[in-house]
């Protein structure tokens, strides 16, 4: 009895039309990392790790490991432009039943627990602007609102996340501006324990970097995006090196912000750490306008978390008949059922979960599937070494080795420190194995 995958010949069938050039490109790859996990993690990173240089170092590790993978990925991209992500790729690669656990992973991990820590992220800001409101049934009234927009109409929902989009890019350059000529940079230098290459190596400095991955999350656009460059051999790679490194400076400079507005005590298990810090710097009403403005980034972060995961479920939906449901559509809108399949289970989250929890559970379980898909390109260049690659990753094998080990240090030192989370990321593992077993066509 054979598995049944989707044919090489398939891989072309939903590959959209071929427009974009480097300018569009780094934008799009922009959008797609910016979310909201740089407001709202560092609070959590200065309580494990009280040093702000260490911190400031992580994020620029975060950054050189988005790059690396982002190069390999835009490989994997241009040489199997099919819509679908990881789940295509890993199942081209590996096995269908890889390709299943991952997009399986994409509906509960990539998309719907992120999506539930932004409507609480949304519920905090929101709650520092208008107390009054109740702050738990705020994140799952956006969610329900993004939800229904993009089921029910495509251009609208694309419409909403264009313009909050930029309006969360102008929130983040007018912050750093503001905050390099108010904060107080003597706050950087506070007397600690560890040497820097002591934290630097120490187990809560790895674990630390789970947060920072998943606020680094969406450097994985290059594998969407490859079969809609004009160029795919040289527009790919200018794309996704302009588009990190864009967003690594931006969040370099957000976070020295943050740790010169206010001291670490202040900070630290903080969620609206953006919130605390804006209050320090400019007062109580700076604090409710930056917040204001964070809510507004929050709305755009939810619209293209709708808009983005709903895709990969559908694309499963092609390729194994008891997931047809999956593909409905009506009229104009989006995959109705799988937007709100998506939706569902972040409201559950929602519900029974807390950020802390959540951002530790999305890290540790996509750093697996992350380095699975990057390895695979090694793999895909020993079996398939004559398959047309328009864009080959730059310092190969370096790069995607580099991404993989650092990806390796952070999981050990997670699984060791929260073996809860570990036994969570397992068994999110098996219940894919046990769907794909109860789904395949045999």
């Amino acid at each position: 009895m054979a598995d049944r995958a989707p044919s090489p010949e398939s891989a072309v069938i939903n590959s959209p039309p071929v427009r974009l050039g480097v300018v569009t490109g780094t934008l799009l790859i922009v959008a797609n990392m910016i979310g909201v996990g740089v407001f709202t993690t560092t609070g959590y990173m200065v309580a494990a790790v009280p040093s702000p240089t260490a911190v400031l170092v992580a994020w620029l590790i975060g950054g050189l490991a988005a790059l690396c993978g982002a190069l390999t990925y835009a490989e994997l991209g241009a040489a199997l432009p099919r819509n679908g992500g990881e789940y295509a790729l890993l199942t081209r690669i590996y096995h269908p039943a890889v390709g299943f656990v991952a997009g399986w992973v994409s509906l509960i991990v990539g998309f719907a627990a992120p999506l539930a820590s932004y409507a609480l992220a949304f519920e905090s800001y929101l709650e520092a602007v208008v107390p009054q409101v109740a702050p738990k049934w705020t994140g799952l009234t956006l969610i329900a609102v993004c939800a229904a927009l993009h089921a029910l109409h495509v251009g609208w929902g694309s419409r909403l996340h264009n313009v909050f989009t930029l309006a969360k890019v102008a929130l983040i350059v007018l912050f750093i501006a503001a905050g390099m000529m108010s904060g107080e940079p003597a706050l950087l230098d506070v007397p600690t324990e560890k040497t820097l290459s002591e934290s630097i190596m120490s187990p809560p400095f790895a674990v630390q970097l789970v947060f920072v991955s998943f606020a680094y999350g969406g450097w994985n656009a290059a594998a969407y995006l490859a079969g809609e460059f004009r160029r795919p051999d040289k527009d790919i790679v200018r794309s996704v090196v302009a588009g990190v490194v864009i967003v690594t400076f931006l969040y370099l400079g957000l976070n020295y912000v943050f740790l010169t507005a206010a001291p670490l005590g202040d900070l630290a298990d903080k969620l609206d750490v953006g919130y605390v810090a804006a209050v320090h710097l400019f007062g109580e009403q700076g604090g409710r306008a930056i917040s204001l403005l964070i809510v507004a980034g929050l709305v755009s972060t939810v619209s293209g978390n709708l808009m983005a995961g709903p895709r990969i479920y559908e694309a499963m939906g092609e390729d194994y008949a008891r997931l047809r449901f999956l593909n409905l559509r009506r009229g104009r809108g989006g995959p109705v059922v799988a937007i709100g399949l998506q939706a569902g289970v972040a409201a559950l989250m929602v519900q029974v979960s807390t950020p802390d929890q959540l951002i530790r559970y999305v890290g540790l379980t996509l750093s697996l599937f992350a380095a699975a898909t990057v390895l695979g390109a090694i793999v895909l260049r020993r079996r398939e070494p004559d398959l047309p690659r328009p864009y080959r990753t730059w310092g190969y094998p370096v790069t995607p080795l580099l991404f993989v080990l650092l990806e390796a240090w952070m999981v050990w030192f997670m699984v060791q420190s929260d073996w809860k989370t570990a036994a969570w990321s397992a068994g999110t593992i098996a219940v894919g194995l046990l769907l794909y077993w109860v789904v395949r066509e045999r």
